[in-house]
């Protein structure tokens, strides 16, 4: 099924020398992280060697699934899929923001930010950090 969804990595075409690195990976084969209250799975340098500056979690909670309150040393942008979610980020003078988000609505966390997500409808969004070695397992809290 693979490669009729690829067929140009299956059967390069006659202008492909073989000199271009791979550059997809699709989250469909990314190992998934089941949690209570949803899964993930990432793509990072390690699946796709190109990717040093980017790497990528596709990400679902369960209704009413909350992520933990968290931050990064990267950078986190989002873009929401499908169903919606709270955000809610504290800076370092204790300000917080609160935003309910939905399908193609958008979010950015800056190095450092602690931040959390959830709503009871559930909800899968995607996220990128600014680290092709970032992982998702690595989260501080």
């Amino acid at each position: 099924m693979r490669d009729l969804e690829n067929p140009d990595m299956f059967v390069p075409p006659v202008t492909d020398a073989g000199l271009v690195p791979n550059l997809k990976f699709s989250f469909s084969d990314a190992h998934m992280q089941l949690n209570h209250g949803g899964w993930s799975r990432e793509v990072t340098v390690r699946d796709l060697p190109i990717a040093t500056t980017l790497a990528g979690v596709n990400m679902s909670l369960t209704p009413g699934g909350v992520r933990e309150l968290h931050w990064h040393q990267q950078a986190e942008w989002s873009y929401m899929l499908l169903g919606r979610a709270r955000i809610t980020a504290v800076d370092q003078n204790g300000r917080n923001f609160i935003a309910d988000v939905g399908p193609s609505d958008l979010w950015y966390f800056p190095p450092g930010i602690p931040h959390i997500q959830g709503l009871e409808e559930g909800c899968e969004f995607l996220l990128v950090f600014d680290d092709g070695s970032f992982s998702d397992l690595n989260t501080l809290s």
